[in-house]
């Protein structure tokens, strides 16, 4: 417990960490009883309040179909945060299989780091577009992409860490020992880089909800009727400049969770990696 309490100490000695995190969970929370807290149906239009001022009946105003944008904020978040953290998840398991076996498996190395350098060589959006339209627009289908498009920045870190760890003398005398394969990797090798590897989750996050945003903006995301935040400032641009706030409050929702999954991941860091601390 002490030792915790330490860590959780370290951790939070940057207040903005806290303040980050204190974000973060708001987000969750919201997402998790926004079905029993809504203060308006999300899905029920009202052609005569359309574009309204945030006023005291309608905090963040109304949509162009009357409906009540905070409502939508609540009920989006479901979506959107679990886009962000289904492709986290994936991306962050997939990755970091193909970085141990890259990184440990000599024969391996060359041509699994090829495939990711090509993949790496699309920007994420055209080749988060160009997945999308083949597979078609719908929430799983826009995880799988940007599982895709991130699974290479996980590989490359956890290859890079991999080939360090594997000459460590811990690792040889396992090796001296006759330690098993699967034993080694799973054992003395795996549990030593979920430092770079939890950094990466809450960046991946971060990056899987501005890409999900972008998508919907171009009209290559999710279904329209899918209140994520993205859909919700793609929709608003069409009356961005007499109804100001359909643009800012979702997007005010995106750049938050965004900035407080960045900035919780950079304290992660520098507390796995105190050498890194106040690196950017």
């Amino acid at each position: 417990m002490a030792e915790w309490r330490v860590a959780l100490r370290t951790l939070f000695a940057r207040r903005v960490v806290l303040i980050a995190l204190v974000l973060l969970a708001l987000m969750l929370l919201m997402a998790a009883i926004s079905q029993w807290v809504l203060p308006h149906d999300p899905m029920t239009m009202k052609i005569s309040q359309r574009l309204r001022a945030p006023n005291w009946s309608h905090w963040s105003g109304t949509d162009e179909l009357g409906r009540d944008i905070t409502s939508r904020i609540f009920y989006g978040a479901r979506y959107s945060l679990a886009i962000g953290a289904g492709t986290a998840l994936l991306a962050v398991m997939l990755g970091t299989v193909l970085g141990l076996l890259a990184g440990f498996f000599k024969a391996l190395d060359a041509p699994l780091m090829r495939g990711v350098d090509a993949m790496m060589a699309f920007p994420d959006i055209l080749l988060g577009i160009a997945l999308v339209s083949i597979l078609g627009a719908s929430p799983s289908n826009v995880v799988l992409a940007l599982t895709i498009v991130y699974t290479p920045r996980v590989a490359r870190v956890v290859r890079a860490s991999t080939l360090v760890i594997r000459e460590l003398p811990y690792v040889e005398a396992a090796r001296a020992v006759g330690v098993s394969t699967p034993r080694l990797l799973g054992v003395h090798i795996l549990p030593n880089l979920m430092s770079p590897v939890l950094v990466q989750l809450s960046f991946i996050f971060a990056y899987a909800l501005l890409a999900e945003a972008g998508l919907s903006f171009l009209g290559v995301g999710v279904g329209a009727e899918i209140p994520t935040w993205g859909t919700m400032v793609a929709a608003s641009t069409q009356h961005a400049d007499r109804a100001v706030w359909t643009l800012f409050f979702p997007g005010m929702a995106i750049m938050l969770t965004a900035l407080s999954l960045q900035i919780l991941g950079d304290g992660v860091r520098d507390l796995l990696d105190p050498r890194l601390k106040g690196s950017t």
